[in-house]
């Protein structure tokens, strides 16, 4: 995870200066397009490691006693396959809802945890996700609408699919804005493509949830 959110951040750091040379022009969304005089470095734009206990919902997939619990995109193979977070501590022990195929098994579940930017530690059993109640998110939108045009955010989309790949866990227009949904922020992603398309159009979003 490391090496993959380290090629995340430096994407959005290379954006920013790629959108620095339309300056001339008026930027997307509601603030002016940034300047050349710098980008963030990529310390800057490094999400600290949450504090304290998160949550996150997905598919835990433990091919031959290695488990990892998969926030984004599973493909409906058999068995399923997946690209997900390291787990330390995972156990199938009193663990209801698995399947299992040769030496591959999996199941969907809320899992708590401490995570340290790589690997996740399961703290708490987990539950199985047709038990489970979210709290419901909040709207990073504050219920208002995006002004950005169509074409423009498809140009955003497009260029934030390019460069990160595998790394936005997904990626959509939705309201508005392009929506960018990342293992964990704590705001720092928000604040690089603030800067490199303006404020109000691109939300990021965290898979985990800081619940302590």
């Amino acid at each position: 995870m490391g090496t993959s959110r380290s090629r995340m951040l430096l994407a959005v750091v290379a954006l920013v200066g790629a959108l620095g040379l339309a300056a001339c022009t008026a930027g997307i969304g509601s603030s002016p397009a940034p300047t050349s005089s710098g980008s963030p470095t990529w310390d800057a734009a490094n999400p600290a490691p949450p504090e304290g206990r998160v949550i996150g919902t997905g598919t835990v997939l433990d091919v031959a006693g290695e488990a990892q619990l998969c926030l984004g995109d599973v493909a409906e193979s058999s068995p399923p396959q997946c690209t997900g977070i390291p787990l330390d501590g995972w156990t199938w022990e009193g663990v209801d809802g698995s399947e299992t195929s040769g030496d591959t098994t999996w199941g969907t579940y809320a899992v708590y945890g401490t995570f340290d930017g790589e690997r996740y530690t399961v703290t708490d059993p987990p539950i199985m996700l047709a038990l489970y109640d979210p709290v419901r998110p909040e709207d990073p939108a504050n219920g208002v609408d995006g002004t950005s045009s169509e074409a423009d955010l498809m140009r955003v989309q497009d260029d934030l699919s390019a460069s990160l790949g595998r790394d936005a866990l997904t990626l959509w227009t939705e309201r508005g804005y392009v929506w960018v949904s990342v293992v964990w922020d704590d705001g720092t992603l928000q604040d690089a493509v603030d800067e490199a398309y303006g404020d109000g159009v691109v939300l990021v979003t965290s898979a985990l949830r800081q619940i302590d």
